[in-house]
Formats: structure tokens, C-alpha cells, sequence
């Protein structure tokens, strides 16, 4: 079995053609009578400056009430006030641009501005963007990435706006970034028997062209606009430093990936940590090692842990910067094609001479459903040679989130020893996973695909789900424990607990009995939350009352965390941007300092310390930072306590020569 390609029906008409948005918009008002139910894809390819333009004819005529379903609204990070106004102001003009076309509908949403007749109902937030809107939290759907196509269809959407690449010859579009929900949601509607909706494409000269199944002909579209230049930057994430924490963690996950596999991850420090593990595993597997044995890994001398010789496959909704670091390194290689046949007889080890050769021209090593990343990484995909980016697929979500729906054998094939990593804000002793909202019900994100791909590793038997998240967090009365007895809202209920990462090691719950995942949670707890954390599971009749933790567990600290690795950081083997930095490094020494100005004052107590500290240090070095900031000649009381406290961090922070 072979699965087709996108493909446009060959009796569809041309589509209309227009180079305004202000015209885009009213053909779209004069083809949608009544309400208008818009759909658009989430993240980079939604179309800014068309959604921008049909805003501004809606918001001011109550006539035309608009319905806008979407999900993850970019939006450029605000300056603020203070150091990190001073710091974010130049790197955002800098990074985004200054022609960057926010949403109108977002800056409305942050005021609770939104007219009563336009709604914007999102499935995944910007992270912590919406936590003060009352509108957004309101309109707020909590959804399986895979049920939002039903959940369009339920909500009669009646158009589909959509940013879209252009081939290099002109003839064909490409949806590029996002193949996750357009084509199931059309599906979906004419399942109910309701019309197909109108699909717009706003066409954007800088999204990378991607072929194969993003591909489509312009009939696939009633309308394309092309809009004249000048063309906006893409939105693109700025890749954060990686702290010693996040590296624990991800080394730690890096354990569990089995050559010959398949890899999912997500989006963060967390997810750039395991990335760079995973090539140094391959690429210096000395080095790798090292670092194993400074983390007192029990894998640290596993055979199994050598260089990949056979590659993994990348399957994961999104694509982005650490999936390019892995093609690059030669960890993502193993190549799938949609032929069950075929791939049963690899997976029994039969494949042929010509089963061989027509993986290695036809098949494909990388599987998503949208991208997401950093300048660098959408060059990459504009520049990559066309016989490997034949290797990149982009795909529906049906196609990449689940398993079933049709083509399930190929997919169980395909999808070998699956290691599906994504991150959590907090875990129960119990395994339940808080993800994506706090207790009080505001979301933070979202679900988005998480729970698909836990569920799907549980379907697949050779496949682990993979929860990372960091021991503690700092809190506004000082740290507290990311591993709670219990929470208030849960995002993976306990039932399906398999695997958790923290920076002290791996737990691995599934199937073990509640006392079992107590005190493997509690072994990888920070140990100033372990005494609480065993005494509170006594009472509750969850554990033994002759239990007590090993000697070993008092080494979960930060303190011998950080001094373990340190020689790491200082030799370049855990550099704090393995994926590469879009700060200049001068920005680069002021986000660590700020970092930990961040941690430091914290806490009231820490405040009023940092605070006596910095009025007692005489402002010294590193001019540049102060030019940076503008502060090389601080005018004012704020501005010189600004001074001296960035002259303070900036010290505490300062790398040995």
C-alpha cells in the first residue's frame, strides 16, 4: 500500500487572483454571507496581514460578526520596563524587525478589547501570553491537536485562511509550514455534508517551498493573494541558553533512545539539552560519556549507548531547530517509505537489493505536521539540496499524532522503538502530568499533541512516553517542588504515567504499583522536597512506614548538580547554545547575568540582598554591556541602581578566562 500525495480534484476551477488585501477581504465579505466562521492554521502560517486587514473591516461593522478558530497567535516578546526593557527593545527591533505585522485581534485580546461580535477561540497559547486575559481564557477550547479538525467541522467554519510558499517555477503552492489541520478540517466538513469552505492563501515569497504531500495545485484554493513586497521577516523563536539543569535532563532522556528507532520532541531548552546529547552520543562518544558519568547515570557505560549505526526517524508534529541539528550530525537517517509491504520485510530483516535502493531514493527520514524555528532554521530549509529535502515530509496531523484512521499497520512499521519526549510543567507521586494549566484553570498553553503521543506509545509496544521537566521552580516565597503529592488540574491523567526525566534521573512508572512510582519519583525529587514528599505518602497509606530513602538521594541537589558539570560547561562540551545563538555576545553574557538577577531576586529576601549588594559594588568591566544597555552613563536614581545591580550580575556571572 502506497499513500497518495496531496492532490487537488481536476475539475476545480482556476482561483481568483489578487495582489491587494484590502480586495482579498472584500471578496472574502462578498462571498460569506451572514457570520463569518475562519479558520487559520496555528503558528507561522497564518497570514498576519490578511488576518490583520479582515479585522479592520469587521471590528468596526457589528454587521459582520467574525468567528476566528486558530491557535498559537504570534506575537514579538514587549519591551517593558528596566533591565529587561533595556535588553528586549534593541534585540526585538533587531530579531522580529520593525515592519513585523502584529495581530490586531491579539493586542485586543491582552486588553479584553475584542467587539462583541468578534470571537477568537484558540486551542494553544502562546505560552503564559493570555494568563491576564479574560477573553482568551474564555474562548480557550481544550482539544487533542488530532480532534480540532471535528471540532472546525462542529463549528460549520465556512472559510480557511492560510499563509503558502510558491515553487520556484510559479506553477504550484505549497503549504509548507502548516499540513497539520487544512486538508483534515476540509475533510471533516464535507463529512458532515456541509459545503466545502472557501480556502484563501495569502502567498509569502520567504516560507521555504516544501514538495511532496504539501504540495498542491492553486486550484486547491478559491482565492490566492499575493500581496506586493516588502515581505515581513518570518516569525522566528529565539533559541534560548541551556542551563545545567536543562543539559541533566536531557542527557538523562538521551539514555533511553534505541538505535534504529523513532524520535518525537518537543519545543525548548529541554528538547535543545536532548538534541545535543543525542549528536555528542554520535559525534564524540567520549565526550558523551563524560558527562554521563559526571551526572552518575547508571547508562553511563552501556554498549548499547554507542554511536548510531543504523539512525533514527524523525516523526513529530513539529520540526524545528533540534531535528536540523540532528540530520546535520547524521543521527536522523533512518529512512520509511508508505509501502507496508516493504517495510515488513525490513522489519524482518528480508529487504531486498531493490528494497534497499528505493529506500534510499524514495523514502523519507524526517515526518511533521508544521515547523517552527529560528532564521537560521528556515534558511536551512530554503537552501537544503532538493534530493534531501525530498527527505523531509510534511504531513497531515491524523497522519503524524495517531495511529489510527486508516493506515495503522504502516504506521506501527514505520514507528519502531518510538521515544516520544515532550515537556511538563509538574508531576504527581503518583505520575499525572500538569502540562498545560494551573490549578486555578487558567491555561498556560495547551494540550496540543501531548496527550496523542502519550497515548500512542502506549499502543505501540516498544514505544515510551518521555515527560521532562526540571525538580524545582522558583517561587515568589522562594523555591518550590516541581513533583507534588497532588495538583488541581492534571493534563496526562496517573493511568497513563510511563516515563519521567527530571535533572536527578529517570523514573520509570508504567505498570508499577503506587508505592513503587512514589519512591521512584521521590529518588529523582530535589532531596530538600523528599522528607515532605515520603511523609505525606505514609499518611495517606501510600508507603511503607518502615521506608527510608537511600543515602544516595541527598545528592539531589543543585549545588553538586552545577559543580558536576561545571568543567563540562568551562571546556565547551556543554556550550549554552548547542543549537547555535541569535544573541551577539555581548547579549549572550547579558542574558546570563539577567538570568540570575532573575533567580536572585526571586524572593523578597533575595530582592532586599541583591539590592544591598549592588549598592555596595562599584560598577567595573565590560563596557560593551553598559554601551548595550544604555547605561555606560547612567542619568538618574533608577537608572544607577539599574547600573549597579547589571554591574553585580554581571560579575556573579562572569566565566573564568
Amino acid at each position: 500500500m502506497t499513500l497518495p500525495a496531496a492532490t487537488t480534484p481536476a475539475d476545480r476551477p482556476a482561483p481568483t487572483r489578487l495582489d491587494s488585501l484590502e480586495a482579498a477581504v472584500e471578496w472574502m465579505l462578498q462571498h460569506l454571507p451572514g457570520v463569518l466562521h475562519v479558520g487559520a492554521p496555528l503558528g507561522l502560517g497564518k497570514p498576519h496581514r490578511l488576518l490583520n486587514a479582515l479585522y479592520a473591516r469587521v471590528e468596526v461593522d457589528p454587521s459582520r460578526p467574525l468567528n476566528l478558530y486558530t491557535a498559537l497567535s504570534l506575537d514579538p516578546p514587549r519591551a517593558g520596563e528596566g533591565l529587561e526593557g533595556r535588553f528586549l527593545g534593541p534585540f526585538v527591533e533587531r530579531h522580529f524587525g520593525d515592519d513585523f505585522p502584529r495581530l490586531a485581534y491579539v493586542r485586543a485580546m491582552r486588553r479584553d478589547a475584542l467587539p462583541p461580535h468578534v470571537a477568537v477561540e484558540e486551542f494553544y497559547l502562546q505560552s503564559g501570553a493570555m494568563l491576564g486575559s479574560a477573553q482568551a481564557q474564555q474562548s480557550y477550547a481544550s482539544l487533542n491537536y488530532t480532534h480540532v479538525a471535528r471540532a472546525l467541522a462542529d463549528r460549520g467554519v465556512n472559510a480557511i485562511v492560510q499563509k503558502v510558499a510558491i515553487s520556484p517555477d510559479g506553477t504550484r503552492l505549497s503549504l509548507s509550514s502548516n499540513t497539520d489541520l487544512t486538508q483534515d478540517a476540509v475533510d471533516a466538513v464535507l463529512a458532515r455534508g456541509l459545503p466545502r469552505p472557501l480556502l484563501v492563501a495569502e502567498v509569502d515569497p520567504r516560507l521555504p517551498w516544501l514538495g511532496g504531500s504539501a504540495a498542491v495545485d492553486a486550484s486547491y484554493f478559491d482565492l490566492v493573494v499575493t500581496p506586493p513586497a516588502p515581505y515581513p521577516r518570518l516569525f522566528a523563536l529565539p533559541r534560548q541558553p541551556v542551563s545545567a539543569v536543562d543539559y541533566a535532563i536531557g542527557f538523562h532522556a538521551s539514555t533511553l533512545v534505541r538505535d534504529g528507532g523513532t524520535l518525537q520532541i518537543g519545543i525548548g531548552a529541554l528538547a535543545d539539552a536532548l538534541c545535543h546529547a543525542l549528536a555528542l552520543r554520535h559525534t564524540d562518544n567520549g565526550a558523551y560519556r563524560r558527562v554521563l558519568v559526571a551526572l552518575d547515570s547508571p547508562a553511563a557505560h552501556d554498549p548499547a549507548l554507542s554511536p548510531f549505526a543504523t539512525g533514527l526517524y524523525g516523526c513529530s508534529e513539529m520540526l524545528n531547530e533540534g531535528f536540523k541539528r540532528l540530520v546535520e550530525a547524521g543521527v536522523i537517517r533512518r529512512r520509511v517509505v508508505d509501502d507496508a509491504d516493504l517495510m515488513q520485510r525490513v522489519a524482518r530483516g528480508e529487504a531486498t537489493p531493490s528494497d534497499t535502493a528505493r529506500l534510499e531514493q524514495d523514502g523519507q527520514f524526517l515526518h511533521g505536521a508544521f515547523y517552527l524555528g529560528s532564521h537560521e532554521f528556515y534558511d536551512w530549509l530554503r537552501t537544503l539540496p532538493d534530493d534531501h529535502r525530498a527527505g523531509i515530509g510534511m504531513r497531515r496531523i491524523s497522519e503524524v499524532n495517531e495511529l489510527y484512521g486508516g493506515h495503522e499497520t504502516l504506521e506501527r512499521l514505520q514507528r519502531r522503538d518510538a521515544r516520544f519526549f515532550n515537556s511538563c510543567m509538574m508531576a504527581t507521586a503518583l505520575g499525572a502530568a500538569v502540562s498545560d494549566a494551573l490549578e486555578d484553570g487558567r491555561v498556560v498553553s495547551g494540550v496540543g499533541g501531548q496527550y496523542n503521543f502519550v497515548a500512542v506509545a502506549h499502543a505501540l509496544p516498544d514505544a515510551r512516553s518521555v515527560l521532562m521537566l526540571r525538580a524545582v521552580r522558583n517561587a515568589g516565597a522562594g523555591p518550590e517542588s516541581n513533583i507534588r503529592w497532588s495538583y488541581g488540574h492534571t493534563t496526562i491523567p496517573r493511568h497513563l504515567r510511563d516515563i519521567y526525566v527530571t535533572e536527578y534521573g529517570v523514573a520509570d512508572l508504567r505498570g508499577r504499583t503506587d508505592e513503587d512510582c512514589i519512591v521512584a519519583m521521590a529518588a529523582v525529587t530535589d532531596a530538600r522536597f523528599q522528607p515532605a514528599l515520603l511523609d505525606t505518602a505514609r499518611d495517606h497509606r501510600k508507603l511503607a512506614r518502615d521506608f527510608t530513602a537511600p543515602g544516595a538521594w541527598s545528592r539531589n541537589t543543585p549545588e553538586r548538580l552545577e559543580a558536576a558539570l561545571a568543567p563540562l560547561r568551562r571546556d565547551g562540551t556543554l556550550p549554552d547554545y548547542p543549537l547555535g545563538s541569535d544573541f551577539t555576545p555581548v547579549e549572550q553574557r547579558l542574558v546570563r547575568a539577567l538570568s540570575w538577577l532573575a533567580q536572585a531576586t526571586a524572593t523578597r529576601g533575595g530582592k532586599l540582598a541583591t539590592v544591598a549588594g549592588a549598592v555596595a559594588n562599584r560598577p567595573a568591566g565590560d563596557p560593551d554591556a553598559f554601551e548595550r544597555m544604555g547605561l555606560a552613563a547612567p542619568r538618574g536614581a533608577r537608572a544607577w541602581l539599574e547600573a549597579r545591580l547589571l554591574a553585580l550580575a554581571l560579575e556573579r556571572t562572569r566565566l573564568p578566562a
